[in-house]
C-alpha cells in the first residue's frame, strides 16, 4: 500500500474552502437581491440603519461608479472571463498565502454574483446606500470585490518575497 501524503489533501481542502467561500458569497448576494426585487420599489429609499445606511433599489447597467453605462453585454462577458480565470487560478495554483486565497474567493464570488444579474436581468441590482456621504449605491457582490482588493493589498504588503518568488 502506498504511503499516505498530506500535501495533496491540504491543497484539495484549501481549494474546497476557497470555492465554498465563493459559493456562500454568491448565495448571500443573490438572496439579498431577490429580496430587494420582491420587496422594494425601484428608486424609493427605505431606512435601514438610521443615519448610516438605507435601502434603495437601482438597476445598474454599468460597472462600479456607473462607469460604462448600458454596456451589459460587454460587462457580462468580462464577468464571465474574470470568473473563469479566477476559478482556474484557484483550481490550478499551488497553495497561496491566506490573504491571496481570500482575495481570490471574494473576487470569484463577487464577479459571479454580479455576472448572474447581468446575464439574467440585463442589469445589476444595487441597493445599499450610505446616508452620511455621497457614494454610489452598491450590493453584496460589490462588497466582496472590494474586500478582494483589500486582501490583495494586504497580501502584497505583508509578503516578504515578491510575487514571482512565491
Amino acid at each position: 500500500m502506498p504511503p499516505i501524503t498530506r500535501k495533496p489533501m491540504a491543497k484539495s481542502l484549501r481549494r474546497i474552502v476557497l470555492f465554498t467561500i465563493s459559493v456562500v458569497i454568491v448565495a448571500v448576494d443573490q438572496l439579498s437581491k431577490a429580496w430587494v426585487r420582491g420587496n422594494l420599489q425601484p428608486g424609493v429609499s427605505t431606512g435601514f440603519v438610521p443615519g448610516v445606511l438605507q435601502l434603495r433599489w437601482v438597476r445598474n447597467t454599468g460597472a462600479a461608479f456607473s462607469l460604462f453605462k448600458d454596456s451589459t453585454v460587454v460587462l457580462g462577458l468580462l464577468s464571465l472571463v474574470v470568473a473563469l480565470v479566477v476559478a482556474w487560478w484557484i483550481a490550478r495554483s499551488r497553495q497561496q498565502p491566506i490573504w491571496q486565497g481570500l482575495a481570490l474567493a471574494c473576487l470569484l464570488g463577487g464577479t459571479v454574483g454580479n455576472g448572474i444579474d447581468r446575464w439574467s436581468a440585463g442589469y445589476v441590482t444595487d441597493f445599499l446606500e450610505l446616508v452620511p456621504i455621497d457614494f454610489p449605491i452598491f450590493n453584496g457582490a460589490d462588497i466582496a470585490i472590494n474586500l478582494a482588493v483589500a486582501c490583495f493589498v494586504i497580501d502584497a504588503l505583508s509578503s516578504p518575497n515578491p510575487p514571482s518568488q512565491r
